[in-house]
């Protein structure tokens, strides 16, 4: 007599393995995650970083409203609708100091060195921290076009062409990001890693079109602003809100601002993370 066989033991599912992309996308969402958490701790970062720009708003509105022509007028509405396109796409760089001193700052307390002994995708930590910025960054351009619509801005040429020039801002801000994650990656300390940025930040945002007419500049530097990524995608924005700004250069990136826009932008982005990630590998090693 045979003994009775046991029934067989049940074949536990093998994991899934994650593709490489798969888990890229999941353990940025992770670092990103964490990042905004660390900002809900520590709510005056909010708010100082939504100040600035508010204050940019208020200031420029009332001192220069009615001193600056626009077009053919001086008229303070105008120049206010011509001035907060400007204001959007500065703050939108200023991300750039945020993430780079954040990235430095974890550099200098071991959080990155913690982060690389953990079974994770070695982009992931840049990528999470440029996620959160641009959250944090989109959160700023909404409490700013509440702002500037109580001084009297206005988008004029419907809501699809309103979010898409958001989306363009958005766009920029996000490659900038990528720009202060190699900043962060490539010095040594927080204090450099926030005081950088401010070397580009400055001649980028006043040699353009964000706050002043360039065809007032002299030659050389016209064609520096008609060529500046913010200039187009300021001049962008301003076409699809049917704000007031002058067209006056015949420089491609102010005929073709939208196409330019982007282009700029995604180059930015891919120069600047293959330098970011490659940075924190070789660091890593």
């Amino acid at each position: 007599m045979t003994a009775p066989t046991a029934p067989p033991a049940p074949v536990s599912a093998a994991p899934r393995a994650t593709s490489g992309a798969g888990q890229a996308v999941r353990d940025s969402v992770i670092i990103a995650k964490c990042n905004l958490r660390r900002l809900t701790r520590a709510p005056e970062v909010v708010i100082f970083n939504m100040i600035q720009p508010v204050m940019f708003v208020v200031m420029f509105a009332y001192l220069f409203g009615g001193s600056v022509i626009v077009g053919e007028s001086t008229d303070p509405g105008a120049y206010r609708e011509f001035l907060i396109v400007g204001i959007f796409a500065q703050t939108v760089i200023f991300a750039t100091v945020t993430t780079s001193g954040a990235l430095a700052h974890d550099m200098s307390k071991g959080l990155i060195d913690r982060f690389r002994s953990l079974p994770m995708a070695r982009s992931a930590v840049l990528t999470g921290r440029t996620f959160a910025d641009l959250m944090l960054m989109t959160f700023t351009v909404i409490v700013l076009a509440i702002v500037g619509t109580l001084v009297g801005w206005r988008f004029h040429e419907g809501v699809l062409n309103a979010l898409a020039a958001f989306g363009l801002l958005i766009l920029l801000g996000y490659a900038f990001t990528w720009l202060g994650a190699l900043i962060g990656m490539s010095v040594r300390t927080p204090e450099a890693a926030s005081s950088a940025p401010m070397i580009w930040i400055l001649p980028v945002t006043f040699v353009s079109n964000a706050f002043v007419d360039p065809s007032n500049m002299t030659p050389w530097l016209r064609h520096v602003a008609d060529w500046n990524p913010l200039s187009a995608t300021v001049q962008a924005c301003r076409d699809l809100f049917g704000n007031p700004g002058v067209r006056t250069s015949g420089g491609w990136p102010m005929q073709h601002s939208v196409l330019a826009s982007l282009l700029y932008s995604i180059v930015i982005i891919v120069i600047c993370r293959t330098l970011a990630v490659r940075n924190y590998r070789n660091s890593a090693s």
